[in-house]
C-alpha cells in the first residue's frame, strides 16, 4: 500500500505543479474559446489544462516502473504497455482540438485508432458473465470490437459531463479509487496476480485528478479541455478492460467467493458491473442527449444545454451544490458495487444503499422547494394607505398658538 500510495502522491504533486505553468501557456497561446451559449461560466477561462494531466501520468507510470514491487508488472504484462500508447494518441488528439479544434467525425476516428491501438497490443475484453454459466469468452474479432466500442463510449461520456467546474475530474476520481479498492482486494487479498495493472493504473489516475481538482474547482481558473476529458475517458475504460481481459473469471469466483448458487456469481459479474456503475450518469448523460438531439433534428454530436448538470442549475441548485450532488451519485454506485462484491452478509448493503438513495433524493429536490419558499418570503406586499396625519415637519418651526 506505501507504493501506490508513493505513486499517488507523486502523481498529484506533478499534476498541481504542472498545471499554473499550463494555465500561463494556454493563455499566451490564446487557447482560451470564448463563451458559448450553452457554457455556464462567465468568463472566458483557458483550456490544455489535460497537458499536466498527462504529465502526472507520465510521472506516476516512470516512478512505478522503479518502485521494486510494481516494476514486475511492466515486465510480465503488456497493458501498462498499452494503456500508455493509447493515452498518448488519444491526449494528442485532445490538445489539437482544444488549441484549433477538430472536426467532431476526425474526433471519432481519433478516438476509434487510439483503443484499436491498445488493443492491437492485447487489451482486450476476452469474457463476459452471463447469468447460468461461468462466463463465455470471446472470440479476438469480439473481443476487439467490443474493446473499441466499450472505449469510445466511455470516453465520449466523460467528455459530456464535463459541464461544471471540477465535474469530471471529481467524478473519475471516485471510480478510480473504486476501481483501485477493488483490484487492491483482488490482488492483494486472494492472490490474483492479473489485477495487479488495474490497481496501478487507478492508482495514478486517482492522482491526476486529485492534483488537478486544485485548480479546477468551483471557481475554476483552468479547465481540462478535450485533451483532458478524453485522456480519463479512455484510461477509466482501460481499468475496466484490463479486469475482463486478463483475470480468468473462473480463478475470481474460486478465489474470491467459495459459496455456491446465484451469491458465487456475485464477484465474476463485479468487472463488468463494476465499471458499468462507474460510467453510469455520463453514459445516461449521453443517451439522453443524443436521443433529444436526434429528436430534436440535431446532429448527435450538436452541443445543447440539456445536460445532467445544466438540469440540476435549472433545479435551482448553485453550481457547488450541483457538481457535490453528482459526486454523490457517482460514489453512491460505484462504492456500492465494491461493497457488495465483499463476503458477509448483504442484506444489510441493500439496505443501506436504498436509505442513501432516499436521501439523496430529498436533497435533490430540496432547491425546488426551497426557491418557492424564497419566492414568496420576497413577494412585494400590497401599498399601504397614505396616513392622514399631517406631516409634523411642516409646523417643525411653528410655536404655540396664543390666545
Amino acid at each position: 500500500m506505501r507504493d501506490y500510495l508513493l505513486m499517488l502522491l507523486v502523481t498529484a504533486a506533478v499534476t498541481l505543479l504542472l498545471t499554473g505553468p499550463v494555465r500561463k501557456f494556454a493563455i499566451s497561446i490564446g487557447a482560451m474559446p470564448e463563451i458559448r451559449a450553452r457554457d455556464v461560466h462567465r468568463e472566458p477561462t483557458p483550456r490544455l489544462g489535460g497537458v499536466a494531466m498527462f504529465g502526472g501520468l507520465l510521472a506516476g507510470y516512470l516512478v512505478a516502473s522503479h518502485l521494486p514491487h510494481l516494476e514486475e508488472i511492466f515486465a510480465q504484462s503488456s497493458t501498462p504497455r498499452a494503456l500508455l500508447s493509447g493515452a498518448a494518441l488519444i491526449w494528442l488528439l485532445g490538445v489539437l482540438d482544444d488549441k484549433w479544434g477538430v472536426d467532431s467525425l476526425i474526433k471519432l476516428g481519433g478516438q476509434v485508432i487510439a483503443a484499436g491501438v491498445m488493443a492491437f497490443q492485447g487489451l482486450t475484453i476476452l469474457w463476459l458473465p452471463v447469468p447460468g454459466t461461468d462466463g463465455i469468452y470471446l472470440s479476438d474479432g469480439q473481443g476487439t470490437l467490443l474493446t473499441v466500442a466499450l472505449i469510445v463510449v466511455t470516453i465520449n461520456a466523460v467528455n459530456f459531463v464535463d459541464g461544471l467546474d471540477g465535474l469530471a475530474a471529481g467524478t473519475v476520481g471516485i471510480a478510480a479509487t473504486a476501481f483501485f479498492l477493488y483490484g487492491y482486494r483482488l490482488w492483494y487479498g486472494y492472490g490474483i496476480e492479473a489485477a495487479a495493472s488495474t490497481t496501478l493504473f487507478s492508482a495514478i489516475l486517482a492522482g491526476m485528478c486529485l492534483g488537478f481538482l486544485v485548480h479546477n474547482s468551483h471557481p475554476a481558473r483552468i479547465f481540462m479541455g478535450d485533451s483532458g476529458s478524453m485522456l480519463l475517458g479512455l484510461l477509466i475504460a482501460g481499468c475496466a478492460v484490463s479486469v475482463t481481459g486478463e483475470v480468468d473469471p473462473s480463478l475470481l469466483k474460486q478465489s474470491v467467493d467459495g459459496s455456491s448458487g446465484s451469491a458465487a456469481m456475485v464477484p465474476v459479474y463485479i468487472p463488468l458491473l463494476l465499471p458499468l456503475s462507474v460510467i453510469a450518469l455520463p453514459v445516461a448523460d449521453l443517451v439522453l442527449a443524443v436521443v433529444r438531439r436526434t429528436w430534436n433534428g440535431m446532429s448527435p454530436f450538436a452541443a445543447d444545454k440539456g445536460h445532467l448538470h445544466h438540469r440540476l442549475l435549472q433545479l435551482g441548485h448553485s453550481h457547488r451544490r450541483a457538481v457535490l450532488l453528482m459526486y454523490f451519485w457517482s460514489a453512491l454506485f460505484s462504492f456500492g458495487i465494491v461493497a457488495f462484491s465483499a463476503r458477509g452478509a448483504k442484506s444489510w448493503i441493500l439496505y443501506g444503499v436504498a436509505f442513501v438513495c432516499g436521501v439523496g433524493l430529498l436533497l435533490l429536490l430540496q432547491p425546488r422547494y426551497g426557491s418557492g419558499l424564497t419566492l414568496r418570503r420576497k413577494r412585494p406586499e400590497p401599498p399601504t394607505t397614505p396616513s392622514r396625519t399631517p406631516d409634523r415637519r411642516i409646523h417643525a418651526n411653528t410655536g404655540p398658538r396664543n390666545g
